[in-house]
């Protein structure tokens, strides 16, 4: 079965072809954007399905990262990701960007527990942590600096994510790095998805509420009639 895996999260706009049956990664395409991911999106999956030796027709899932990450990224790949399952009547799988970097983490660092973490600006930092078993134990939420710092001296865990740098220099204590990357490498998002099988579709995961908000004195009060 033929897995296409999509993360619009973070800077990256990316798409891979998994075969979820071989276990093996069949082609990709990445563009480093930063932002103006609905307008490569579809040009990414092209690439990656022609790299992949496929079209839709060889479909069978579609999968995508939910978050936490870029309030619009997630809502470009979401709603792809949602589109393609609806048109192509496959399931769609979504897969967080915290459990991502703690499974490219666990690769490096096999049988360790592992300590996600974004900066979210705010002095917020969104983790997740996870056992040496690999299941998740906390999150994934919004923590403070010196709360994920506590977390992973008591845990010894590997850090992965934005955050690892600023958790280790507060602790003041030394760790194990995993990718200190906003999101983990495409192919990760697939293996995970393909170990998942279908649940709830997809959507994204929002861990506080946008900036952007409507100014209050610009609210119009309902006038009843």
């Amino acid at each position: 079965m033929k897995l296409l895996a999509i993360d619009c999260a973070a800077n990256l706009c990316a798409a891979c072809v998994y075969d979820a049956t071989d276990g093996r990664e069949l082609g990709r395409s990445v563009r480093d954007l930063g932002k103006g991911h609905a307008e490569h999106l579809m040009a990414v999956i092209d690439e990656a399905l022609k790299a992949g030796g496929t079209d839709y027709a060889g479909l069978g899932v579609v999968a995508v990262s939910v978050g936490p990450g870029s309030f619009t990224g997630l809502r470009v790949g979401v709603s792809a990701a949602r589109g393609l399952a609806l048109a192509l009547k496959i399931p769609a799988i979504g897969v967080t960007t915290l459990e991502a970097l703690a499974a490219e983490a666990r690769a490096a660092f096999p049988g360790r527990p592992v300590l996600a973490a974004l900066d979210a600006g705010r002095d917020e930092i969104h983790a997740a942590f996870y056992g040496a078993d690999t299941i998740l134990r906390y999150g994934p939420a919004v923590t403070t600096l010196a709360q994920a710092a506590a977390m992973a001296v008591d845990s010894s865990a590997v850090l992965a994510g934005t955050a690892a740098a600023r958790i280790a220099a507060s602790a003041g204590h030394a760790f194990d790095i995993g990718l200190t990357g906003a999101t983990a490498d495409i192919a990760v998002y697939a293996r995970l998805a393909a170990a998942k099988g279908e649940g709830e579709k997809p959507k994204p995961l929002y861990l506080r509420g946008a900036d952007a908000k409507p100014q209050a004195g610009f609210i119009l009060s309902r006038q009843d009639k």
